[in-house]
């Protein structure tokens, strides 16, 4: 299967000093929203994507923990990014809907990992792509889930 262009992109700056963070940047400029988390992406291949976001006061909620909404940011891009980085070259994609667990307090260094749960493949019609991003603390505890329902259809015609 051939690379993406964003999967591309990624793995040429993966051999840069501060590839990851230039890359992180790069995607928070293409989607501005997401700076407001100040994501960091740490590995992006067909089928995954891993990103993290550090504990700090704009992502911090009322009682001192990362905020809610900061988690579902955290997902839908690593969640994004992965499906971008899969995707056969005659389709494209769109996040159409979000299915979250909050299991526990969210506090330090938050890891998310975004994995398909359905095969991701060309087709003639669109389709929704059930993508699960589990997301954990420091110490390796599960405080966010979320299903992500992509919907991937054919590119239309140039």
């Amino acid at each position: 299967m051939s690379q993406t262009p964003l999967l591309r992109l990624y793995r040429r700056m993966q051999a840069w000093p501060a590839g990851q963070w230039l890359f992180s940047r790069a995607v928070c400029l293409k989607a501005p929203y997401f700076a407001s988390i100040a994501p960091r992406i740490t590995a992006l291949e067909p089928g995954r994507c891993e990103g993290r976001i550090r504990h700090r006061r704009k992502v911090t909620n009322h009682i001192g923990t990362v905020h809610a909404i900061a988690l579902c940011n955290l997902a839908e891009l690593v969640a994004g990014l992965m499906t971008d980085a899969s995707l056969p070259p005659s389709m494209r994609w769109i996040p159409r809907g979000m299915q979250v667990e909050y299991l526990k307090k969210a506090a330090g260094t938050i890891h998310a990992v975004a994995t398909l749960e359905a095969p991701l493949v060309a087709a003639t019609t669109g389709y929704d792509l059930p993508v699960r991003v589990e997301a954990r603390n420091s110490a390796g505890e599960a405080v966010f889930r979320a299903r992500i329902s992509m919907w991937v259809s054919p590119r239309p015609p140039r």
